[in-house]
């Protein structure tokens, strides 16, 4: 579930943080900055680029503050915002290059788990963040979107200015991509256990 969703802001900070006050920018940056830095971070498999996301999306934020319309609608906006970040900082050839030479261990990059990990368990959330992080970026961001933020296909094809349908064949990639290596993790489980020496029966009877 996305952690966007359990969030609330009274109505009158954000009509506060319409008029540019100061007080009400602050009490948003607390409220979103941990949502958004996680997001980010599934993103970008990256701590700093996601650290700068975070940044530019609440520069966005607050220079656009005056053009929300509706303060109950912060949360999806803000969340727009640090998604079209990402977007822009995945065309990146720098940050392309960055995450393929890391060293893919999802402990140094994945945020602890949290109410995302929906009672999975630490184990769990982090076989999850391990196949998110082995898929390419774009297919990454499409599941991400859709299966824990709620997206529609015709939203994540308007954020990558594509189609529904361009959504929907990242989505299917994707899933085959994970389907296809949860079966060889599984035959490899399968091939080390059979190659396991069988233990030597030990007569308990005298000599």
């Amino acid at each position: 579930m996305s952690r966007f969703l359990g969030i609330r802001v009274e109505a009158a900070t954000v009509r506060a943080l319409r008029r540019g006050d100061r007080q009400a920018q602050e009490t948003v940056y607390l409220a979103y900055a941990d949502a958004v830095y996680s997001l980010a971070l599934r993103m970008l498999r990256d701590r700093g680029a996601a650290e700068d996301a975070t940044q530019d999306t609440f520069l966005d934020v607050l220079r656009a503050g005056h053009q929300l319309a509706k303060p109950e609608s912060i949360g999806a906006w803000i969340r727009a915002a640090a998604v079209n970040q990402c977007r822009s900082r995945l065309r990146s050839p720098w940050l392309k290059q960055r995450v393929a030479t890391s060293s893919g261990d999802v402990s140094e990059t994945a945020p602890p788990a949290s109410d995302e990990a929906d009672g999975l368990g630490m184990e769990r959330a982090v076989d999850v963040e391990r196949a998110l992080g082995r898929l390419p970026p774009a297919a990454r961001m499409v599941v991400w979107l859709h299966c824990v933020e709620g997206y529609t296909h015709r939203e994540i094809g308007n954020v990558f200015g594509r189609t529904a349908s361009f959504s929907k064949s990242q989505l299917a990639r994707a899933l085959r991509i994970l389907a296809e290596r949860r079966e060889a993790q599984t035959a490899g489980v399968a091939d080390a256990a059979s190659m396991q020496p069988v233990p030597a029966q030990v007569s308990l009877a005298g000599n």
